[in-house]
């Protein structure tokens, strides 16, 4: 099987055809289609025990129009499905996806919440998502307005990658004036769905879309809820899965931190600071992303040349420069001149280590060997 499916290519005409009538056939019924899947191994002979079948019009009208997104196709037992969805009991039959599918195999954290954030949970969601991309992890969510729209936003401004799972069919954004974000979420990580070309963004549509959210992260992270929320119906997918909860409390008067708090009185992890759950993470044996394989002529041997600091050397440059005077990360990349990916990498350590900590304004400074 070829790990993604993309329309266009003739020698996976068939077996992409094959797989759309599945998704079409199952979108709603995924653990119906695991069942016949892991029976028969097979998506032509899956489909006999459809209760209905595509058209060959609507696969002749889909492919190009997944063509036209630039979406691949990535079936389930695939090498390019993600094996924590694979796990699930109800796994979707295929993923359709517009970016990069390697960013689903990517270890990241979901971030969700309230659509009417306050102003308390947006700067939370800046500074968790901020702070985790610096990390290399990636940011799952679901694109809604709020805590999510600003996870993704917060992720890639950082530098790194987002993960978006939508509610509707590959070629919708919803809501509509997220299509700027959804274009900055496939251009530095991958826009995902289940539901086949042509499916609306529906109300029964969220929770199926929440358990992808929550198998997709190696942990998740509700920043602001209400008491009857769908962040909350993420918390319990994830709990079902054996993904770590963890949960940013707020004020007890607030209507937006009730679920939020009632989560950290049923028992899940209480989110008072990124460093503490990356701590948390690490101590679990949580690997930051690992970097795609380079080719033979810039393979790991390759020796580091003279201006490419070291990672110590790193480390001392930032602690030299914070015991001077406390800055926040971009005035700590520009003083420094250093490349932002090897600085985050240093400033987790030293986070980690104690030898660092970040004030409320986002000043780090260092600390002293006796208060470490």
């Amino acid at each position: 099987m070829d790990p993604v499916l993309r329309p266009g290519d003739a020698r996976v005409e068939s077996e992409l055809r094959a797989w759309l009538a599945v998704q079409a056939a199952f979108a709603f019924e995924p653990q119906r289609a695991r069942q016949l899947l892991d029976a028969v191994a097979d998506p032509h002979r899956a489909l006999a025990g459809a209760r209905r079948q595509p058209t060959a019009a609507w696969i002749d009208a889909a492919i190009p129009r997944l063509a036209a997104l630039g979406a691949v196709a990535v079936p389930f037992g695939s090498p390019a499905y993600p094996e924590r969805l694979t796990a699930l009991a109800d796994a979707p039959p295929v993923l359709l996806v517009r970016g990069d599918p390697a960013a689903l195999l990517e270890p990241g954290i979901a971030i969700v919440g309230s659509r009417a954030a306050t102003a308390y949970g947006r700067e939370c969601a800046r500074r968790f998502a901020r702070a985790f991309a610096q990390a290399g992890l990636s940011v799952t969510s679901g694109l809604a307005l709020g805590i999510d729209g600003v996870a993704h936003a917060a992720a890639l401004d950082a530098g790194g990658r987002s993960v978006a799972v939508l509610a509707c069919g590959p070629e919708t954004v919803y809501p509509a004036r997220h299509r700027p974000l959804a274009d900055r979420i496939r251009a530095g990580g991958a826009l995902v769905t289940e539901f086949p070309p042509g499916t609306p963004a529906r109300a029964a549509h969220f929770p199926l879309r929440n358990r992808i959210i929550s198998a997709l992260a190696v942990a998740v992270l509700v920043v602001e809820a209400r008491e009857r929320s769908g962040s909350l119906v993420t918390a319990r997918h994830a709990a079902d899965q054996s993904v770590e909860v963890y949960a940013v409390p707020g004020p007890i008067d607030a209507p937006t931190s009730a679920g939020t708090n009632r989560l950290i009185a049923d028992g899940c992890g209480v989110a008072v600071s990124p460093e503490w759950v990356l701590e948390a993470l690490a101590r679990r044996g949580v690997a930051r992303r690992p970097r795609p394989a380079s080719p033979p002529s810039q393979a790991a041997e390759r020796p580091r040349s003279e201006a490419e600091p070291s990672q110590g050397e790193t480390t001392g440059r930032i602690l030299a420069a914070l015991r001077d005077s406390p800055c926040t990360r971009d005035e700590l990349c520009r003083r420094l001149a250093c490349e932002p990916r090897a600085l985050a990498r240093a400033l987790l350590e030293l986070e980690l280590a104690g030898r660092i900590t970040e004030d409320r304004d986002g000043r780090l400074r260092a600390l002293s060997p006796a208060r470490a």
